[in-house]
C-alpha cells in the first residue's frame, strides 16, 4: 500500500464526509419509506430529506440562547464529521491509519455530549428531560459497544480499520467478523440499534411524551443541523458494522448494499414495537447484549 501524502489525505478527510452525508440522506430516507410501508401509507417522496434540510435552513433562527447553543450544534455535527474521515471506504482511506478504532469510538460518543451541552443551555424542562434521557441511552449502549470493539479488536490483532477490513477480505465471507464471532455481531447488531436512537430505543424523542425533547428548543439552521446529524449518524454506524464485521468493501456496489441492509433489517423489525421505557431499555441492554458480548469475549480470548 502507498503512503498517501498529506494533500491526499487531506482532500479524502474533506471528501469522506461530503460522501457520508448523502449517501445519509438516503438512508434517512429509506428508513420513512420502510416506517411507511409497515403502516400502510405511500411515504415521502425521493428528496423530501433534501426539501427538509433548505426549509430548515431557510426559516429564521431562534437564537437567544447565547453561544453554548451553538458550540452545543458544532459539537453533535463536527463529531460526526471528524469520525467520517476514519471511516475506510472503497478508495478512501482518510486517516484512519492514523487515528484507529479507540479514537473513533471516542469521537462518535461527543455528538451526544454536544447536544447536551447546547440543550442544556436552554430552559425548556422538555430539552432536560429528553437530554437525561439521552445520556442515559448512550451509557446503555456504550457498555455492550465498548465490549464488541474490544473482541473485534483482539481478534484482529488491532485496532487499525483498514487492517481489520484487509484480513476480512483476504479470507472471503468465512473470515468475516461476523462469520469468526456471531455472538460479538449479535452484540453489535443490538448496540448498533440503541446508538441510531430509532425505535424501540427512540426514548430521548418520545414526541407523545415530552413535546420531542432536546429538539423542542430547536429551530430553523440549529434543527437543521440536526437533520444533518442524523444523516452522519446513521451511516457511521451502518458503515462501522459492515466494517467490523461484514468485511467492509470491494466496491462501492456491496458496500452499499450491505450498509443499506445494516440499516434496512433491523428497522424493518423495529418499527413494529412499542418504544421502551429508560429502566426497561437500559434492562435489556445491559442483559441480552452485554452477556452475548462477554460470550463472544470469552471464545475469542479463548
Amino acid at each position: 500500500m502507498t503512503e498517501l501524502t498529506t494533500t491526499e489525505i487531506i482532500i479524502e478527510s474533506i471528501l469522506m464526509p461530503i460522501v457520508a452525508f448523502v449517501i445519509g440522506l438516503f438512508m434517512v430516507l429509506m428508513m420513512r419509506k420502510i416506517a411507511a410501508r409497515i403502516q400502510r401509507r405511500v411515504g415521502p417522496p425521493v428528496l423530501q430529506p433534501i426539501y427538509d434540510i433548505v426549509k430548515l435552513y431557510g426559516k429564521n433562527t431562534q437564537t437567544s440562547h447565547g453561544w453554548m447553543h451553538d458550540i452545543g450544534i458544532v459539537m453533535a455535527v463536527g463529531g460526526y464529521v471528524a469520525a467520517e474521515a476514519m471511516l475506510p471506504v472503497p478508495g478512501l482511506n482518510g486517516i484512519a491509519e492514523k487515528g484507529g478504532l479507540i479514537v473513533l469510538t471516542y469521537m462518535i460518543m461527543i455528538p451526544s455530549l454536544g447536544l447536551a451541552l447546547g440543550v442544556g443551555q436552554c430552559a425548556n424542562p422538555n430539552g432536560s428531560i429528553g437530554i437525561s434521557r439521552a445520556l442515559t441511552a448512550m451509557l446503555a449502549y456504550d457498555i455492550p459497544f465498548v465490549i464488541v470493539v474490544f473482541g473485534v479488536a483482539w481478534h484482529f490483532g488491532t485496532t487499525n480499520l483498514v487492517e481489520i477490513i484487509a484480513a476480512q477480505q483476504a479470507a472471503g465471507p468465512s473470515g468475516w467478523g461476523a462469520s469468526q464471532m456471531p455472538l460479538l455481531a449479535i452484540a453489535g447488531l443490538f448496540a448498533l440499534q440503541g446508538m441510531l436512537g430509532k425505535q424501540p430505543f427512540e426514548i430521548y424523542i418520545a414526541p407523545a411524551e415530552i413535546a420531542t425533547g432536546p429538539m423542542v428548543e430547536m429551530s430553523g439552521k440549529y434543527l437543521g443541523g440536526l437533520f444533518v446529524m442524523q444523516c452522519l449518524q446513521i451511516y457511521t454506524a451502518a458503515v462501522l458494522y459492515a466494517t467490523l464485521f461484514l468485511g467492509g468493501g470491494e466496491n462501492w456496489l456491496s458496500f452499499l448494499v450491505k450498509i443499506f441492509a445494516v440499516v434496512a433489517i433491523p428497522m424493518s423489525i423495529a418499527f413494529v414495537f412499542p418504544r421502551y421505557k429508560t429502566e426497561d431499555l437500559i434492562r435489556l441492554l445491559w442483559n441480552w447484549p452485554v452477556m452475548l458480548g462477554l460470550l463472544g469475549l470469552a471464545f475469542v480470548m479463548n
